[in-house]
C-alpha cells in the first residue's frame, strides 16, 4: 500500500467527507457534505487539497517552509506531496482547515471556477 492508499484511507474514515470521484477524472476524490471536491489523490505521491485562495494566502507564510506542499497561484488547490508518512498528517491538517472554512462560511468560497460536485460512486470497487 502506498502513502496515497494511506491517505485516502486515513481521511476517507472522517464523517465530514464522502467518496467520489473528481471533476477532471481522478478515479479517488473525498467530498464535502454539500458535494464539492475537497481532497482529489494523483497517483502514490500527490494529493490536492481545496483550501480557496484566501486560505492560501493566509497560511502562505507556514506553507511555504514545507518542501512537501506545492502552491499554485491561480487556483484555490495546494498539492501535497506525500513522501514520508508524516506528509499524511500534514495532509489532514490541511483538509480539516479546508473542511473548517467551508463550514464557517457556510459555502465553500468561490474559486476562479468553482470546483465541481464530486460525481458518486456506488461502491464500485474498481475505482477504489
Amino acid at each position: 500500500m502506498n502513502l496515497t492508499d494511506l491517505a485516502d484511507q486515513r481521511l476517507g474514515d472522517w464523517s465530514a467527507l464522502s467518496r467520489g470521484r473528481g471533476s477532471r477524472g481522478e478515479r479517488r476524490c473525498l467530498c464535502s457534505a454539500n458535494g464539492t471536491e475537497i481532497v482529489r489523490f494523483h497517483g502514490g505521491h500527490e494529493a490536492e487539497v481545496h483550501l480557496t485562495r484566501p486560505l492560501i494566502a493566509r497560511l502562505q507564510p507556514v506553507l511555504r517552509r514545507s518542501s512537501a506542499v506545492i502552491l499554485s497561484r491561480t487556483s484555490g488547490w495546494v498539492t501535497v506531496r506525500l513522501e514520508v508518512s508524516s506528509d499524511i498528517d500534514l495532509l489532514a491538517t490541511l483538509v480539516s482547515a479546508a473542511l473548517l472554512g467551508a463550514q464557517r462560511q457556510g459555502t465553500p468560497t468561490p474559486a476562479p471556477v468553482p470546483p465541481a460536485p464530486c460525481g458518486h460512486e456506488e461502491h464500485d470497487q474498481r475505482h477504489l
